[in-house]
């Protein structure tokens, strides 16, 4: 095991300890399924659910897997052999991601910051209706932008 990913993994498990503990942990974003709601670089503020209540459609929610942490947005919910599932999709993703079970839900995303640290207001990120494909397309458009960028102006040696 390398030495960034002990360090990653250790980071995380106390991420999920202080949230297990009812402390709500500060996260810098990275990717850009959320794009627009939560840029790359972002500050997201991840707080656990409150004891007996669950996540609400349309919130922007942290669930743990393997590998880390998702944060995607809750778009829909349903219940089979007497479990309840929630189903959750990046703003910009093409599509939802696998069913996830209350246990593996972290928190929910109360607050962001741009990098500079100046607060997003939460309607611009909360209980909305992304336009998926909308988003999709803005993001490879930035994209592209960033890699003609480097072209024609390469980082520095």
């Amino acid at each position: 095991m390398s030495k960034d990913h002990l360090s990653y993994t250790v980071l995380k498990d106390i991420g999920f300890r202080l949230l297990a503990e009812g402390k709500t942990i500060r996260v810098k974003a990275e990717g850009v399924s959320m794009y627009p709601s939560i840029k790359s670089g972002s500050v997201i503020f991840i707080e656990p659910l409150k004891q007996g209540t669950e996540p609400v459609r349309g919130e922007i929610i942290a669930w743990k897997r393997d590998s880390g942490i998702v944060v995607h947005r809750l778009v829909s919910s349903y219940i089979t052999k007497h479990q309840k599932f929630y189903i959750t999709r990046g703003d910009s993703s093409i599509s939802e991601d696998e069913p996830v079970l209350l246990e593996q839900i972290a928190g929910k995303v109360v607050r962001v910051e741009k990098p500079e640290g100046k607060p997003i207001s939460p309607e611009k990120y909360i209980n909305k209706v992304p336009n998926y494909s909308l988003n999709r397309f803005l993001v490879r458009i930035i994209s592209q932008i960033y890699r003609v960028r480097k072209i024609i102006y390469p980082p520095s040696p």
